[in-house]
């Protein structure tokens, strides 16, 4: 698959979101400038494919604007959702640096902006300025941090805690009341969580106990504190309230 480049960025906006990114933000001005200089970006729909598992890496990316998803197909068919990455996150570090095949597959989840570097810019700068490795290492850790959370999360919490801690992620308050919007439909939030999208169902409804109420896009959560007093709770009690 050719490299995202249909037109370079040259908005102002989508350079800034791009230079407070983990990749790039660690990088002096200059560094930063003559890779933004020679990246692309492309708009891509909900649905597109960005890259399939198994494409040999030829550029890292940056969300701009919107929401990614990287996942894998399973032997039985299963989709499994890796990470949903959105604006200002990147991606593709470590493959790309090494000339190698992408574990996963990448899509659009809703109409996105995506800007990508490719590949033999980013290794001929490191070569010139080696120190620039490090904003590489801080990426690739910032990503196996996430999934190492992640992990935890699925061992050690319930599915309703799963979904308050994303709930909670999204509000712009600490404490009070906020409706938050979801970001993408519900079948992925359930697969991002590890969860089948029944399960996300009864996951909402035991937050109902909490003040959160779903509607369609939305969820209105009365008490944030609450909301992050469940997510916080003892597994073993939040487990003994579902039996």
């Amino acid at each position: 698959m050719p490299v995202l480049g249909d037109q370079t960025v040259s908005n102002p906006k989508r350079e800034a979101i791009a230079r407070k990114s983990l990749l790039l933000s660690a990088l002096p001005p200059e560094m930063t400038d003559a890779l933004i200089a020679k990246s692309g970006s492309r708009k891509v729909g909900r649905g597109e494919t960005i890259f399939l598992h198994g494409e040999r890496a030829s550029a890292i990316y940056i969300v701009l604007e919107g929401w990614v998803k990287l996942y894998r197909i399973a032997p039985n068919g299963n989709e499994a959702v890796v990470a949903v990455m959105t604006q200002g996150q990147s991606f593709g570090e470590a493959v790309a640096l090494q000339r190698l095949p992408f574990p996963v597959s990448s899509e659009a989840v809703t109409d996105a902006e995506i800007m990508s570097i490719e590949t033999s810019h980013f290794r001929a700068a490191i070569q010139e300025h080696p120190e620039m490795a490090l904003s590489v290492l801080g990426g690739a850790y910032a990503h196996l941090h996430r999934l190492v959370t992640e992990i935890e999360d699925l061992k050690a919490r319930t599915g309703a805690q799963r979904v308050a801690e994303f709930l909670l992620d999204l509000c712009n308050v600490d404490e009070g009341g906020c409706m938050v919007t979801l970001p993408y439909d519900k079948v992925l939030i359930a697969g991002r969580l590890g969860m089948k999208p029944e399960s996300l169902s009864r996951a909402f409804a035991k937050l109902r106990s909490v003040g959160v109420r779903v509607q369609k896009a939305h969820a209105v959560i009365e008490k944030v504190e609450a909301l992050r007093a469940y997510a916080e709770e003892d597994p073993a009690n939040a487990w003994s309230k579902a039996l």
